[in-house]
């Protein structure tokens, strides 16, 4: 599914509510469940900080005033903390579109829980997000539904799940519990106010690997994203038109490099590729590209990613071992 685009944009504002994907998307989503779920917090027993960077539509660039290329910048950080039984997380991400940019912030807590070969997390997320407004060309001076520069921010709520085992991982979860709405002046003096609903979305994800040989590990990868209903009617009904599918599969060697394909249901297909370096490969460098293969009403058929990332090491014993001697004890 295509990023909330112009059109989508133009859409929430007319009617006061925005169907579409309102969400960030990004094709390295098998390398950053902590954007995707609180529950992962600390659930992979060590640290991870991952950066993204997404061009949508690279290199297409607008005529006049701030449209051109949506860019999408997201920072995550997930930490286990043994005191706590879980783990904490933390997740920033700028997206703008056009006008439109909107910034958010999400806390996380996710309790873990044994199950079986692996474990179970269970996750809460606090949300601060906070939209911005440009200023738009009205075609009509005084049309009142064309907002006024401004900013609008809310507090919302997520959950999720998340389990995790040594070839097997799902995830489940959802965000914008509160279904906020975001409330802009008109351009016009004592015009109707433009409203925006950034409604409910949820995720469910999975990835299983498989140990083709010694050095190769074979992932195949789904990720689902959908909108869900927020105020039943005529024009709040859930509908699986507003769904987003995306599947993909690479293959790790030596557990440092890593290639791939990806297919997001009627847009695009994507190739990555990555290496591990460092110590115990703790830093990763991916890329990803994707070709708009379906739908070309895109502004440019295609878009580019980079992830940074580095893995911490798992915590150690936090008392040194006893170092026996015939004649002393430490």
């Amino acid at each position: 599914m295509k990023k909330t685009l112009f059109t989508a944009i133009v859409f929430s504002f007319a009617f006061g509510t925005a169907m579409a994907q309102q969400q960030p998307q990004f094709s390295h989503y098998g390398f950053n469940g902590m954007f995707l779920n609180p529950a992962y917090a600390g659930i992979k027993g060590q640290g991870e900080i991952t950066a993204l960077g997404r061009s949508q539509y690279f290199g297409y660039n607008a005529t006049f005033d701030n449209g051109g290329s949506p860019q999408t910048y997201m920072l995550t950080a997930s930490l286990p903390v043994a005191a706590i039984g879980g783990g904490l997380g933390i997740g920033i991400y700028r997206d703008k579109i056009a006008e439109l940019t909107t910034t958010n912030v999400q806390l996380s807590y996710s309790k873990h829980i044994k199950v079986g070969e692996g474990r179970l997390g269970v996750g809460v997320q606090g949300i601060f997000n906070n939209i911005y407004q440009g200023t738009y060309r009205a075609i009509d001076q005084d049309d009142i539904k064309v907002p006024r520069e401004g900013a609008d921010r809310k507090i919302d709520a997520g959950v999720g799940v998340w389990y995790e085992a040594d070839k097997l991982y799902v995830g489940l979860s959802a965000n914008n519990l509160l279904r906020s709405s975001y409330k802009f002046n008109s351009q016009v003096v004592g015009g109707k106010t433009a409203e925006y609903i950034n409604e409910n979305h949820a995720y469910l994800t999975a990835g299983y690997n498989i140990e083709a040989s010694s050095s190769v590990v074979v992932t195949p990868t789904v990720l689902m994203k959908m909108v869900l209903p927020g105020k039943f009617g005529d024009d709040g009904k859930f509908t699986f038109k507003n769904n987003s599918y995306e599947a993909g599969i690479r293959a790790t060697f030596n557990d440092r490099f890593w290639g791939g394909l990806g297919y997001r249901y009627d847009e695009s297909i994507t190739a990555l590729g990555g290496l591990s370096f460092s110590k115990d490969n703790a830093m990763r460098v991916g890329l990803a590209y994707d070709l708009i293969a379906f739908n070309q009403d895109a502004r440019a058929l295609s878009s580019f990613e980079i992830m940074l990332s580095y893995r911490l090491p798992k915590p150690g014993l936090a008392i040194r071992p006893a170092i026996r001697t015939p004649r002393y004890s430490f």
